[in-house]
């Protein structure tokens, strides 16, 4: 069996064997539910596909948006043959023996899409086998991604395409596709004649997502229980309970290896560096509950303590190692609880990034700057051969001082006076401006 199809023209949409979403999927524009900013009219997509000239494309989204929909409305509309393989079953072989045909195709006239599902699974060699073909206009390429392109597609095609980037769907979009699903007779659950109320098609909307896939699935299987449960053919009501009983648990849209999860960790940190604790223990839970590794959020909020609050208050890094050692010990989900403590505890927390502006600074002169060797009167001499060339001569012993402070140079020569930490005047901070305020006067003294 060929892993390569041409988009079916004859499948018959009312088909009860094949998913409810694959049976609602949108076959003209004016189908279509949302991408209003890609589709709407005089929007760029629309523009390109309306002058039948969409090129090769790049569609970067969340599941269930519509990547794969758009790409098979393009081809009925520019009537190109489009061929839809996945990028987790083929190989270099047979992508070339895709491109051959196409290009004989090509001579007679004929327009070949080539759609690829999953286009960031590819090497680098398997999506280099796609340039000259994009190139020569043998095919038209549009790559579907959940990645974003930039770190997962080499540039050298990426420069070849056009990103479109696909946004989740608002709830009152997703409402609206299953009502579609409810009353439609030829492809979708219309025969049904199944009753819900408004509540519980936003239950299943705002457990989706932003998913329409999701939606249509988890209507299926409620559709599938509500008749059961009735014991007709037609005429049941889909309940509250019975979508919790489809929903057995909400799926949240999360990849711990992708974007997804760099987003929502960048999220928490910016909610909790603005002192906003309702955010951050929102973007907390986000991760939480969508199956997030605990430790590696109590590392990240480790991190928050030093990085954003630092000195100004310095019971916060341990407040946060103390979190972290709760989730290591009780395990979850008890350790939730500990984590939503310290992003709330850092939230409020006065915030000072003091501290990591010093070390910054201090990186850029071990790099940009010689590294002068250490003061003589800094070094320890422990033999006398060492004492004999100067080791520890002027060195001064602050504890021998009424002041505690020596006026003694402690950085090499080329770095003398230089000022790395500044303390702020939020938390405790205030009060170390005021300390190196009076050993600066010592100093001097």
């Amino acid at each position: 069996m060929s892993l390569f199809q041409t988009i079916p023209g004859g499948v018959n949409p009312s088909d009860g064997s094949r998913p409810l979403a694959d049976r609602m999927r949108p076959r003209t524009l004016d189908e279509f539910v949302g991408q209003e900013h890609l589709v709407g009219p005089g929007k760029p997509l629309r523009t390109q596909i309306d002058r039948d000239d969409p090129g090769s494309l790049i569609f970067w989204g969340p599941p269930g948006t519509g990547k794969t929909t758009l790409a098979k409305i393009i081809a009925r509309m520019t009537k190109a043959d489009f061929i839809e393989f996945s990028a987790v079953l083929v190989g270099i072989k047979e992508i070339k023996q895709v491109m051959a045909d196409a290009e004989r195709a090509r001579q007679y006239g004929t327009r070949t899409i080539v759609f690829i599902d999953e286009i960031h699974r590819f090497n680098k060699a398997q999506q280099d086998a796609f340039l000259p073909h994009v190139e020569k206009g043998n095919i038209r390429l549009i790559g579907a991604t959940t990645e974003n392109p930039s770190f997962e597609i080499n540039s050298a095609l990426l420069s070849r395409t056009r990103v479109y980037v696909l946004k989740p769907l608002t709830e009152e979009q997703i409402v609206l596709l299953i009502e579609n699903a409810l009353s439609d007779e030829e492809r979708g659950l219309g025969k049904m004649k199944l009753r819900a109320s408004a509540d519980v098609l936003k239950k299943i909307a705002s457990y989706s997502s932003g998913d329409a896939r999701s939606a249509y699935n988890v209507l299926e299987v409620a559709a599938a229980l509500a008749r059961e449960n009735s014991g007709t053919e037609t005429g049941a009501e889909i309940t509250n309970e019975i979508v919790q009983d489809a929903l057995q648990k909400r799926i949240l849209l999360y990849d711990k290896a992708g974007e997804e999860h760099y987003n929502l960790i960048s999220a928490l940190h910016k909610s909790v560096r603005n002192s906003d604790p309702d955010a951050a223990l929102y973007w907390l839970g986000r991760m939480l509950e969508a199956g997030e590794d605990p430790l590696y959020i109590a590392r990240r909020v480790v991190r928050m303590s030093v990085e954003d609050i630092g000195l100004a208050d310095p019971t916060a890094l341990a407040l946060c190692m103390a979190a972290r050692d709760a989730v290591d010990f009780i395990g979850m989900p008890e350790g939730n609880l500990a984590l939503a403590q310290a992003v709330v505890y850092l939230s409020v927390a006065p915030k000072s990034n003091a501290l990591y502006t010093a070390y910054s600074t201090v990186q850029v002169d071990v790099e940009r700057t010689a590294a002068q060797p250490v003061p003589l009167h800094l070094r320890n001499a422990p033999t006398s051969l060492m004492k004999n060339i100067g080791y520890g001569q002027g060195y001064q012993y602050a504890h021998d001082l009424e002041s505690k402070v020596a006026d003694m140079q402690c950085l090499p020569d080329n770095l003398k006076d230089r000022e790395y930490y500044a303390p702020t005047n939020e938390g405790v901070e205030r009060r170390i401006r005021e300390r190196l305020e009076e050993i600066k006067r010592m100093r001097r003294g």
